[in-house]
């Protein structure tokens, strides 16, 4: 429209269907020429990896709603994937995630392939020590892609936008943990779709890359946070805005904390002695006491006797001041 609008002064009288046919022919003489390299991957060479963010945030009980991210994963040759809720960006949370999702798939790539996040990426494509401590436990190669080059991950991407227009829309969650399970059945059905690009069924495929996937090792790497702190004399443990109680016999005595996904746990650190066990909670400014801590707490301050005051007659007072 604006080129019809420059010539026009200058004598055209054509139609619109002229000039777009003649620029359509002469554009490309003009333009960067581009290429595209198709890029084929070997069996269990390549899984990359994403953070997608659901649109809504995610109930987490007590009437609370919490932002949430979805770590995605996606194999390079099968395109199967898999995803697990976690309400933070940082690196235990993120990588209890990825290790999850190594075990849904079932086997270790060669390769995992990650953008820069903060949390995983310590600068000029170096890992961060809790990254490069969690792929020599498994053992696998990591490498990031250089800034602003998504499509160097194009299979997540595309899988993670088949989680915004299909998994998302139309669904309700009673609690984070209905989210994963609801997740998990949707990428058990996303893994028996014929894919378009492929023409096949990544299931399929994935027992042909298991195959020659790395074995699982027998259990997943340690990302628990972990702490030590001295029990206070108002015994409680505070995490992510929430208290635990902890055992009140313990006060003053050096406990180790591990928080895991599902559990907040403390033990002493002189004699092992359990000092809480509880559920983690997700929603925000909770306290949490153990019905045992509750009653040991009551029978201290039962059991601590009151210091005697001398209490004199009132006639004494009547002595000391005259009427």
């Amino acid at each position: 429209m604006r080129v019809r609008e420059l010539i026009e002064p200058l004598g055209f009288a054509g139609g619109k269907t002229i000039v777009d046919d003649y620029l359509r022919e002469v554009r490309p003489l003009f333009l960067k020429l581009r290429t595209h390299q198709r890029t084929v991957y070997r069996p269990g060479e390549v899984c990359q990896w994403d953070l997608w963010e659901p649109s809504e945030p995610v109930p987490v009980g007590y009437g609370q709603l919490r932002r949430g991210w979805v770590v995605v994963a996606c194999l390079g040759y099968s395109r199967a994937g898999a995803g697990a809720l976690v309400f933070s960006k940082e690196a235990p949370d993120v990588l209890w995630g990825m290790a999850r999702c190594l075990w849904s798939l079932g086997g270790l790539p060669k390769l995992m392939v990650w953008d820069r996040e903060g949390c995983l990426h310590a600068g000029g494509g170096r890992p961060t020590a809790e990254y490069a401590a969690f792929c020599g436990q498994l053992p696998v190669d990591w490498y990031f892609c250089e800034k602003g080059d998504a499509p160097a991950k194009g299979a997540v991407e595309r899988l993670q936008g088949y989680l915004e227009t299909n998994f998302e829309p139309g669904r309700q969650f009673a609690n984070h943990l209905d989210f994963q399970l609801q997740l998990d059945e949707w990428f058990g059905k996303a893994n028996t779709r014929t894919h378009k690009t492929l023409r096949a069924r990544p299931v399929d495929r994935l027992e042909e890359e298991r195959g020659v996937m790395r074995p699982l090792p027998g259990r997943e790497p340690d990302v628990d946070r972990r702490w030590v702190v001295r029990v206070p004399p108002d015994p409680h443990l505070r995490f992510d805005t929430n208290d635990y109680s902890l055992d009140p016999g313990l006060v003053g005595r050096r406990v180790e904390v591990r928080v895991s996904q599902r559990e907040v746990i403390a033990a002493s650190l002189d004699t092992g002695e359990l000092a809480c066990r509880h559920d983690r909670l997700f929603a925000r400014h909770r306290t949490v006491t153990a019905l045992k801590h509750a009653r040991t707490l009551k029978q201290l301050r039962l059991g601590r006797r009151e210091p005697e005051v001398e209490i004199r007659q009132l006639a004494r007072y009547d002595q000391l001041i005259p009427a």
